[in-house]
């Protein structure tokens, strides 16, 4: 299980002091794959069911060959760490019930940039 305070604390700065708006209403994106379209349509429908916008599942393949099935959960949400906490929290729990990995959280930068922010670019896990 991921340190999800500790990222969402590193992420939520990051953002700010790279001057994003901090009374911003943000796209927040959580990433899932699997490769079983089956397993990961199943929480799709889910997450939908609890108020999550659910981008059409797409096709990946990885640097080592394999290939998996992603999609994202999106809410838009201020830059309150307890609540993005939460959410990241409660959907790694309900990925694990349907046996899909949960890869974690980003959103865009709002601002003057449209740069996104997400776990690989900020943190090194």
């Amino acid at each position: 299980m991921e340190d999800w305070q500790e990222f969402t604390e590193e992420t939520i700065n990051a953002l700010l002091e790279d001057g994003s708006d901090p009374d911003a209403e943000y796209t927040i994106e959580h990433h899932f794959y699997d490769q079983d379209f089956a397993k990961l349509e199943k929480l799709a429908v889910a997450l939908f069911k609890l108020g999550y916008e659910v981008t059409d599942a797409e096709e990946v393949e990885f640097e080592d060959g394999e290939s998996a099935w992603v999609f994202d959960a999106i809410r838009e949400q201020s830059l309150v760490t307890e609540t993005i906490v939460a959410d990241a929290i409660k959907l790694e729990a309900l990925a694990k019930k349907y046996h899909v990995e949960y890869d974690g959280w980003g959103t865009y930068f709002e601002g003057d940039d449209d740069d996104f922010i997400d776990d690989e670019e900020v943190t090194s896990h």
